[in-house]
């Protein structure tokens, strides 16, 4: 047995991605980080471990211990929640050795005993022992870390979520369309069926359902379909990408290579290279690339982001409107956009910009930099939601996906407004 933690220290600036999740919560490909590394060790962990803002909504929304008062007895591997892709050897990581990333000395993993591991927890000092470098970036600590880290977070989960049941079925040759779960994808004489273009796997679960004339495009990556998406006809979806489940692929929609669509979404127009959390609408027409999307977003009809700067060269960003500027490393880069952000029709999303939680956007001018939480921002100004209509309107938007409000969410919601971390 594996006894192992994972704890979110707080480091770094990843609000809005953190506002409503601890750190490994982030879906940061196809998975949250917190399900990498549980197929990682290959059970659940013992613990988890939060800052205290965030400890009360992790508890409701956590069948693990959140911020537990022991360890019990025994060894014990700390993982960072910050971590996105597992270094080699962590399972076996002996007591005393620490993985730490290389700058800024962030622990990325460690051994100890219980009691020990329980007081570095508590207070994140790190005691002496075997230490080895890992290169940055090793763990997330801004925002746009996301797209750093997604294409080889979403490679390495789709090679998980690909795999066929029956080993036995390999890849489909060049004139044979196939399926990984169960649903009939070979046409039948004189009825339409979903084109697949082979080359590598696609898993398309059996409570999935795929329209006739849709296309499944495998030549690039595999594509995985989860449990109850729903791809409508003339979808075509590129590999590598994912559909999470519950979610629907709307008529007409190119999803591009390296999306992860997260649980019950509802996505059109052309999307690529994009993560959604979850519970997002983008219904309609526009583009949306190199981005992340939070949950409970409602994109309006043509709103469109830019992801390239018209010199073609790095883009720059800052995580809230009291940072600086600062590179990012990266040529393509859309907008993060924050839990509840809401776009009017035919909005415009800079490069690179972080868009806040609770925003609200419908302006004519394009929105750029980073925006302040719960903006509501229009042609006439600026000013923020009132926090009363703002968590009425958010109980509105989630009982519309059979969603209930918890109290903590809601205190979580207040403590925001009142600045909060």
């Amino acid at each position: 047995m594996h006894r192992f933690v994972i704890f979110d220290d707080g480091k770094g600036r990843l609000d809005p991605l953190t506002d409503f999740r601890p750190a490994y919560g982030i879906r940061t490909g196809c998975l949250t980080t917190i399900e990498r590394l549980t197929r990682t060790f290959g059970e659940r962990p013992i613990g988890l471990w939060v800052p205290l803002g965030i400890r009360d909504l992790a508890r409701a929304r956590s069948s693990d211990p959140v911020n537990p008062e022991s360890l019990g007895s025994g060894n014990v591997t700390l993982v960072s929640g910050r971590c996105v892709l597992p270094p080699p050897g962590l399972s076996e990581l002996l007591p005393g050795a620490w993985l730490v990333e290389e700058g800024t000395g962030d622990v990325v993993a460690g051994c100890l005993d219980a009691p020990g591991a329980l007081r570095f927890l508590e207070t994140g000092n790190r005691p002496a022992g075997t230490v080895m470098a890992l290169p940055a970036p090793a763990l997330l600590s801004r925002p746009w870390h996301v797209r750093s880290f997604r294409d080889r977070a979403i490679r390495a989960d789709l090679d998980l979520l690909a795999r066929p049941a029956d080993p036995s079925r390999e890849s489909a040759g060049s004139d044979e369309l196939f399926d990984r779960g169960g649903v009939e994808l070979s046409p039948d004489a004189g009825t339409p069926q979903a084109l697949v273009l082979p080359g590598h796997p696609v898993s398309i679960d059996p409570g999935a359902k795929v329209y006739p004339g849709s296309i499944l495009d495998a030549e690039g990556g595999p594509i995985v379909i989860a449990a109850g998406a729903t791809i409508r006809p003339g979808a075509m979806l590129i590999g590598p990408c994912y559909v999470g489940p519950s979610s629907t692929v709307l008529e007409r929609a190119t999803i591009r290579p390296f999306t992860a669509i997260g649980p019950s979404c509802k996505v059109n127009g052309e999307i690529g290279g994009t993560i959604f959390q979850g519970y997002a609408n983008k219904s309609h027409d526009g583009y949306l690339g190199d981005a992340f999307v939070g949950e409970w977003v409602n994109l309006g009809a043509g709103t469109t982001v830019s992801n390239l700067l018209n010199t073609y060269g790095e883009v720059v960003s800052k995580a809230s409107p009291k940072d600086g500027n600062e590179r990012t490393g990266e040529m393509f880069l859309g907008p993060v956009i924050g839990d509840h952000v809401k776009t009017a029709i035919s909005t415009r999303l800079m490069t690179g910009s972080v868009l806040a939680t609770g925003g609200m956007f419908a302006c004519t001018a394009a929105v750029s930099g980073a925006t302040r939480r719960f903006a509501w921002r229009t042609d006439a100004g600026e000013q923020e939601f009132r926090a009363s209509k703002f968590i009425e309107t958010a109980k509105t938007v989630m009982a519309r996906r059979r969603v209930e409000m918890h109290e903590a969410y809601a205190a979580r919601i207040r403590a925001l407004y009142e600045g909060g971390e």
